[in-house]
């Protein structure tokens, strides 16, 4: 498909993985919709590239039809990105016989409910206006990227809810892109090991803890920047052969249990 004059849908994308989505898709010529919670960031972001910012917490199917309903008046929406996430280290059960000190329940909910049933259903809106796009000459519509995370396959101690809703997109990743396929609209998965962003803070401080987590990589030895996995993203919206499949990006590494 050409990205050049089609809309596109980036959750997650005023700050970190999803913005260098953005920029790229945009350098490509896409109408982006930046889909996010952070206003500030998310509006100067779509001034930077012509894009359109809007409020959207992906818990909220409203929201997410709003996000549609404004890529829809930028061009055909052709592209989805799901890279809005959310996670925290938290061990299954406390130190001292006390359900108050276990695993907050809610807690748990609410990183699936964003991460996993949240992706599934901005997935589920975009792809039905895809659905109605003029096909391209392989009876392409539509592509659709996820956000997994290679703790989806080596999640850490205390990373309970964040892999089971990251193992819950890799999950889902095969039976959508079946399911997807009579309306000519691929699914890909995209898992991330450990990517610079600013999650991680700055200052000397910071890049001392990052060095040091670079040292588990197998190679290069260090963390993934934005623009490398975003790259990844580009690749698997463009190749019209790559479909239903989930891609590491994360050097090689192996995550130990904590």
């Amino acid at each position: 498909m050409d990205i050049s004059g089609a809309s596109a849908i980036v959750t997650g994308g005023a700050s970190g993985i999803g913005a260098a989505v953005v920029r790229q898709l945009a350098a490509e010529g896409a109408k982006v919709v930046i889909a996010d919670m952070n206003a500030d960031k998310g509006e100067a972001l779509a001034k930077e590239v012509g894009g359109v910012f809007v409020a959207v917490d992906v818990t909220k199917t409203e929201q997410n039809e709003a996000a549609v309903a404004a890529a829809l008046e930028l061009g055909p929406l052709r592209y989805l990105v799901n890279s809005a996430g959310i996670g925290w280290a938290q061990r299954t059960i406390g130190r001292d016989g006390e359900f108050t000190s276990a695993f907050d329940i809610n807690a748990f909910r609410k990183v699936v409910d964003i991460n996993l049933i949240g992706s599934f259903d901005m997935l589920r809106l975009a792809a039905t206006k895809m659905s109605v796009n003029e096909p391209d000459a392989d009876g392409q519509k539509g592509a659709i990227v996820n956000m997994a995370s290679v703790a989806a396959f080596e999640g850490q101690i205390g990373q309970a809810a964040y892999s089971a809703s990251k193992g819950g997109i890799v999950g889902m990743t095969l039976p959508i892109a079946r399911d997807l396929s009579a309306a000519g609209i691929r699914v890909n998965t995209v898992a991330p090991g450990l990517i610079d962003t600013p999650i991680y803070g700055e200052g000397p401080e910071s890049e001392a803890f990052k060095a040091k987590l670079g040292e588990n990589v197998l190679f290069p030895k260090r963390l993934g920047t934005g623009d490398e996995l975003a790259s990844m993203v580009m690749q698997l919206l463009s190749n019209p052969y790559v479909n239903a499949q989930t891609v590491r990006v994360d050097g090689g590494i192996i995550m130990p249990p904590k």
